[in-house]
């Protein structure tokens, strides 16, 4: 029997980061999953303020050169790798001088929400994805934490959905109390579209805050997990009206057992239905 494939995409991942219950979980899973037999990929945004002499973060060239379009600028695309021994696991980090260098998340030193956190996300989810292609290799399940991560459903149900690697993947995404109350820029509804996505597809984000950042993405994925004993209520009653498989909070000495089960569940599970709006 072959091993099943989860590409896990994450917004952070400790110690690369300070230790959240979304790091944290980001860390442990992908080594508990790949211990229960499955075969792993990891990937997370190089933020500036990652050290990368002390983590130990290197280029990778056959993988890095290309060139990724954001709202019709050409962006170089880096991928840098780093190994937790301890985990026998690695990270792949997505990085680019415009986007990925400066030393803050996403709130600049003064608390102000980056304007360009909308590209910045879309060149993530890209990222990611041509970087799986370019290592050739086809997941099962596409695991999403955090909101940075928000984009990767649509872009692999439309935008992907008749690549060979990706045309039977599923899309699982976890929700965390990770909110925040600015709302991205205006134009990405645009910027999406100018990729190709059909602006049907985009409805949901013209007001492009939080909650409807996770409507989004879970229309366009094929399971949801409630990642923290504490999340957003309306995110959740989008997902039991639109029918979507639902993992409810799992404390982490049940992950191997519960999430591998529910992976499987939403490998055995429906294609993604039509919008209900709520």
């Amino acid at each position: 029997m072959k091993k099943t494939k989860v590409l896990f995409v994450s917004q952070e991942i400790t110690p690369y980061l300070p230790e959240t219950h979304l790091s944290k979980i980001s860390r442990q899973l992908p080594q508990a999953i790949q211990e229960n037999g499955c075969e792993i990929r990891t990937f997370m945004p190089r933020y500036g303020l990652i050290n990368e002499r002390r983590n130990q973060l290197h280029e990778v060239i056959r993988l890095s050169g290309m060139n990724l379009i954001i709202d019709d600028n050409d962006q170089p695309l880096i991928i840098k790798v780093a190994s937790i021994q301890a985990a026998r696991m690695q990270v792949y980090f997505i990085d680019n001088e415009e986007y990925f260098q400066r030393k803050q998340i996403v709130h600049d030193k003064g608390g102000e929400f980056f304007e360009d956190n909308d590209e910045r996300m879309l060149f993530f989810c890209k990222g990611v994805i041509e970087t799986v292609k370019k290592l050739g290799w086809s997941p099962d399940v596409i695991h999403c934490h955090g909101w940075m991560t928000a984009l990767l459903p649509v872009l692999i149900k439309c935008n992907y959905k008749d690549d060979p690697l990706f045309a039977d993947s599923k899309v699982v995404y976890s929700l965390y109390n990770d909110g925040f109350e600015e709302s991205l820029n205006h134009r990405l509804p645009e910027k999406l579209i100018m990729d190709g996505i059909d602006p049907s597809n985009v409805e949901l984000l013209k007001s492009a805050n939080y909650l409807n950042l996770c409507k989004h993405a879970i229309h366009f994925s094929d399971g949801v997990i409630l990642g923290e004993a504490e999340y957003n209520n309306q995110a959740v009653n989008f997902a039991r009206k639109n029918k979507k498989p639902i993992l409810d909070f799992t404390p982490s000495e049940e992950y191997p057992e519960a999430y591998s089960a529910f992976y499987d569940e939403v490998l055995l599970g429906e294609p993604v239905a039509e919008l209900t709006e709520s």
